[in-house]
């Protein structure tokens, strides 16, 4: 007869958890990481993007402000490559949340291995596909191809910038969405009237527009775009091009600024296999007006998260994070607060009890 038990399972938190953050959304970032580890009861060191470390900063003194107490939250401003590598490495770390490029990723979960095993969640590139089908609202669909790749002037990792239109609407498609790109305003983004801001830095500025040199010298058609706005600062035209082959660099890589690669396709089986065709899996875009495609296609794309007849539709409730080579972990929803959690088994014997 097996031993008489009393067993529960206890829900602790990780320990403290190194946050290293991007400079893309450096508030969104900060939330999306501390909320679910402060809730779970960990004790949080965030390593802000070198390019932005004075909102985390504010948000540290107004949690002090606000009770938090000394040493649950903590900002320890710096480059990746001392301050990020530190954390990633620390021993005292229990677990290291990074936010990023593939390649940084690799060195953090590198870092983690090497030093005291710290489990890893990482949130890292994209290249997502949006498909349009040929019964979609076209206006609606340009709209939001425009907006999926040009929002945050592309530097999102979540963009749709692999752009797949069927056949029967791929030319009109064409013309409509470099009318509404050439149409965007390009300019100080505290001007309303502004529709496109800078990129972050000259480094980024000069990376995004070594990749439109490359879609040309590949072959891609420039349709509309790809040069420099104005005299000074880092400004970059919404860009798009067409006659895009899966395997041209500007398919494959992540930009990471305004440029769209439009390709066309015929079937649904066909744009499965090369919305597919990525390392990366972290969103990915449906137009269509038929619920079967709909269905059959979000099932079909290995990313984290598909957007219907939407773009960026993010919840507070929805998880988000990636498939592949874009990382694993998720934020928001009860996934984010699973992974700033262990759990405990612990069991007691029973002796001469009354109800066994």
């Amino acid at each position: 007869m097996a031993q008489r038990m009393h067993g529960y399972t206890l829900k602790e938190p990780v320990g403290v958890v190194g946050h290293i953050v991007p400079w893309n959304y450096p508030t969104t970032m900060f939330f999306f990481k501390v909320g679910p580890a402060l809730a779970a009861g960990c004790a949080v060191v965030v390593k802000p993007a070198e390019q932005t470390p004075l909102s985390a900063l504010f948000y540290a003194h107004l949690a002090r402000e606000a009770g938090v107490p000394a040493g649950v939250l903590n900002v320890v401003p710096g480059f990746g490559p001392t301050a990020g590598a530190a954390v990633a490495a620390h021993m005292d770390v229990d677990k290291v949340s990074f936010t990023g490029s593939t390649e940084v990723g690799r060195l953090v979960m590198r870092a983690a291995a090497e030093s005291n095993l710290k489990p890893v969640s990482l949130e890292l590139g994209g290249k997502s596909p949006v498909i349009v089908f040929d019964d979609a609202d076209l206006d609606m669909a340009v709209n939001l191809v425009n907006f999926a790749t040009y929002t945050n002037k592309g530097e999102i990792c979540v963009a749709g910038t692999r752009i797949y239109v069927q056949e029967g609407i791929y030319d009109e498609f064409v013309k409509k969405a470099a009318e509404l790109a050439s149409k965007s305003v390009v300019g100080d983004p505290f001007n309303p009237s502004v529709s496109q801001g800078p990129q972050v830095d000259k480094d980024q500025y000069e990376k995004v527009l070594r990749y439109i040199d490359i879609g040309k010298r590949e072959g891609a058609t420039l349709v509309t775009g790809g040069k420099p706005c104005g005299d000074k600062g880092y400004y970059i035209e919404p860009t798009i091009f067409t006659d895009v082959k899966d395997d041209m660099t500007i398919a494959q890589d992540e930009i990471f600024g305004p440029v769209m690669a439009l390709m066309k396709f015929k079937t649904v089986e066909e744009v499965i296999q090369k919305a597919n065709n990525t390392r990366y899996g972290l969103a990915a875009g449906i137009v269509t007006k038929n619920i079967d495609v709909a269905n059959t296609v979000s099932r079909s794309i290995r990313a984290g998260a598909i957007w219907i007849n939407c773009y960026f539709a993010f919840d507070p409730d929805a998880p988000f994070g990636g498939y592949k080579m874009s990382g694993f972990g998720k934020d928001m929803g009860m996934d984010a607060l699973d992974k700033y959690l262990q759990t405990k088994t612990v069991v007691t014997p029973l002796y001469n009890t009354p109800w066994l």
